[in-house]
């Protein structure tokens, strides 16, 4: 019966931590470029003597969802949205990692910044001399007018990378690293749109979709739980005699 009640337990856990996933999930519906994390756990077979059907769940890292959120038209120069698969890298823990917002902005020495972290681009965190006017290309060429100037002349250009999503997770900072540890690779074929917001890929629908299913499998697994301990308490009437 113990074996049981350790099924039903890592079900039940299982459920609980996906409910705080998909929860997550709904608390950044309008978060700007917020990437959905996908629960991910798989079985493994319980130890020692038993039934070889009886399996436990097992944790994993949590996945994230590729899926492009809505572009939102702004205007602002300084916001960028990726079209299709890609990332933006910014500087993280002396490395890099990355994100799909693309609300920047700049401090006071003219470094370009998102959600209060360094962008990168060829050479490292991108720092803009003074301009009268900027433009951002397709490929992330960064290019502005001097004050006084005419022409547009390039200065830089955004780092954008890619990843197979299945490779991806997210760190204590809710920004996308490889599960490897390994920077991902640029990619010229990013496109990126000046002028645009992207919104959070979060269905709202979906995730209470899953929550409901979430509750009734919960539910079924209380169930077990009562059923394995009414077959372990008659066990012990007839042991008792």
């Amino acid at each position: 019966m113990d074996a049981l009640i350790y099924t039903v337990m890592s079900g039940a856990e299982r459920a609980l931590r996906a409910q705080q996933v998909h929860a997550n999930n709904l608390a950044n519906l309008e978060t700007g470029g917020f990437r959905t994390d996908l629960e991910l756990a798989t079985s493994t077979a319980v130890a020692g003597a038993g039934y070889d059907t009886r399996h436990l769940a097992a944790m994993q890292a949590n996945a994230v969802s590729d899926a492009q959120g809505t572009l939102r038209q702004t205007g602002r120069e300084l916001d960028v949205a990726i079209v299709g698969d890609g990332y933006f890298a910014v500087e993280w823990a002396g490395g890099e990692a990355y994100t799909r917002a693309g609300a920047f902005t700049l401090d006071a020495d003219g470094m370009l910044m998102v959600n209060g972290r360094p962008v990168l681009g060829d050479g490292g965190p991108i720092v803009l001399p003074p301009f009268a006017r900027l433009a951002i290309g397709e490929d992330g060429t960064i290019s502005i007018q001097p004050p006084g100037g005419e022409e547009m002349q390039p200065v830089d250009r955004l780092h954008l990378v890619s990843g197979d999503a299945a490779t991806l997770t997210k760190n204590e900072t809710g920004l996308v690293v490889a599960r490897d540890g390994i920077e991902l690779p640029e990619d010229d074929a990013v496109v990126v749109r000046s002028g645009h917001l992207e919104g959070s890929n979060v269905s709202a629908v979906g995730e209470m979709v899953a929550t409901m299913a979430l509750n009734r499998e919960f539910e079924i697994q209380m169930k077990l739980y009562r059923a394995a301990d009414a077959m372990a308490e008659a066990g012990n009437r007839l042991v008792r005699g």
